[in-house]
């Protein structure tokens, strides 16, 4: 059967019923099939898909709105995969363009692989930065701590909202509120009763992804990869702005390597909203 034309094949919203879908279109490319990360993209954000005619999908993407529901401040662009017999068609090409057309004057952010960058530069995209993917079984080293770090509580949600929010740059409570069920581990950085960091740590396949990492400074942000590691057996991996280099530095003495880079893009804004210098990682690179 010949394959139709991209430009035949509607473009629709994809909802939490297409997730085996999504994670069939991420093992055909082979990347790892990320259901559980699929599930909350999927939740919280938007999803678009082309159908192939065939069974599954040709192509999918999701889109995470931060902000004022009904003006979004902005908008990340993340897992947008074209099936491999369908690839070099112009698909993804047709499928960002409806996208950003969709998204109107909405500030715009995404993570680009190597691959990928071409196609957003093609489109508007500028780099405004680099993330550096590291991965690896944690060692402890060094001396003591001094940060004292905890599980979060329901007691601590208000507080992680108000730290997020002035740190992202932007209201991400549809995201946040997810955590304690989507994440293994949530836990605080604590001064005086004050939280001063919070991260995550969530499954993905055979690693714990640690993400979001939000602190006060670097040894913060230590303390609290340090006592997320220690309480999995799995190998962390995390995506850190390249700007932490002390963070990245140290994370290697500890056993993590790095796995890629990628380069964080906008579109219709000059620099991303927010204290990057609190913002060691995001949740995922696919939604921010």
């Amino acid at each position: 059967m010949p394959i139709p034309s991209s430009a035949t094949l509607p473009i629709r919203r994809l909802t939490p019923r297409d997730l085996s879908a999504c994670a069939d279109l991420s093992e055909n490319r082979g990347w790892p099939r990320e259901e559980h990360k699929w599930g909350l993209l999927l939740a919280a954000g938007t999803g678009y898909g082309i159908d192939d005619p065939g069974g599954g999908l040709v192509a999918g993407c999701v889109v995470t709105f931060y902000g004022p529901q009904d003006r979004p401040d902005l908008a990340a662009i993340g897992m947008v995969l074209v099936a491999e017999r369908h690839a070099r068609r112009g698909i993804g090409r047709r499928l960002m363009r409806h996208i950003v057309a969709d998204l109107g004057t909405t500030p715009v952010t995404l993570h680009a692989t190597p691959y990928g960058r071409p196609l957003y530069e093609e489109l508007g995209f500028k780099a405004v930065g680099r993330a550096e993917m590291v991965r690896g079984r944690f060692t402890p080293g060094g001396p003591e701590s001094g940060v004292a770090t905890r599980p979060a509580t329901a007691g601590d949600l208000a507080a992680i909202l108000r730290l997020d929010e002035e740190v992202f740059g932007t209201d991400r409570t549809h995201m946040i509120t997810r955590l304690p069920a989507f994440s293994d581990q949530l836990r605080v950085a604590e001064e005086d009763g004050r939280i001063i960091g919070y991260a995550a740590a969530w499954p993905n396949m055979d690693s714990q992804v640690v993400g979001p990492l939000i602190a006060r400074d670097t040894e913060v942000a230590k303390a609290l990869v340090a006592s997320l590691a220690s309480r999995t057996d799995l190998p962390l991996r995390t995506d850190i702005d390249v700007r932490h280099e002390e963070l990245l530095a140290w994370v290697k003495e500890r056993g993590l390597a790095a796995v890629a880079f990628n380069a964080v893009m906008t579109y219709g804004i000059g620099e991303l909203p927010g204290d990057w210098t609190r913002r060691f990682a995001p949740l995922t690179v696919a939604a921010g």
